[in-house]
């Protein structure tokens, strides 16, 4: 038994207790796991059942300062991370590239397109031209969501042409493609690429 410093008994809150066991099992916002480490996990499970094989891209970093204590040996001192030319994840599935962006927000009602830079737009451009799998995966308003580079690409248009520089809750949702979250893969995208993609070739 628990009790206070004043004498009283601790009594659990069990109705709060389970809305918020609810929350965690439907809310991607309430997990503890970025998005980027679910992604990493769900890769590896990917890997280890041959079925797909997708990684992240390094960081590319910029070395400013090396000491060298000895001939055989150095010691980075200073370095800086350089911003991504590119996406963050690329492999291959079933034959066909695979290139993609993972991204976060915690706004509210809509996902802000600054989180991507001109660069990024233009490569993944470039991935759609040689037939290549391209796509966002998306972490907002307590979801998953998978949004194919083509429906992107509709959006940062409009936002060039001095439009609105965000997508709304309701375009993302229609736009995309919801992510099942799960155990073991934990996001299951290949799932959206095999309907996508491939259901129709068989």
């Amino acid at each position: 038994m628990i009790r206070y410093p004043n004498g009283k008994t601790f009594q659990p809150n069990k109705t709060v207790s389970s809305q918020n066991s609810q929350k965690r099992t439907h809310s991607y916002s309430n997990r503890g796991m970025t998005l980027e480490d679910d992604l990493n996990e769900t890769n590896k499970y990917y890997l280890a059942n041959q079925i797909a094989v997708i990684h992240k891209k390094p960081t590319p970093v910029q070395i400013v300062n090396v000491h060298y204590p000895k001939r055989s040996a150095a010691v980075i001192k200073e370095a800086y991370f350089k911003q991504s030319s590119t996406t963050d994840y690329n492999g291959i599935y079933k034959g066909r590239y695979i290139d993609f962006e993972a991204k976060e927000t915690k706004n509210k009602t809509a996902f802000p397109l600054q989180n991507f830079h001109d660069h990024q737009i233009e490569h993944m451009k470039q991935v759609v031209r040689q037939d290549g799998i391209c796509f966002v995966i998306i972490s907002a308003f307590g979801k998953v969501y998978f949004l194919e580079a083509d429906k992107l690409f509709v959006f940062w248009e409009r936002k060039e042409n001095n439009g609105r520089k965000s997508i709304r809750k309701d375009e993302l949702e229609d736009a995309s493609f919801p992510i099942s979250l799960g155990y073991s893969p934990r996001i299951d995208y290949i799932s959206i690429i095999e309907q996508l993609y491939f259901s129709q070739e068989q």
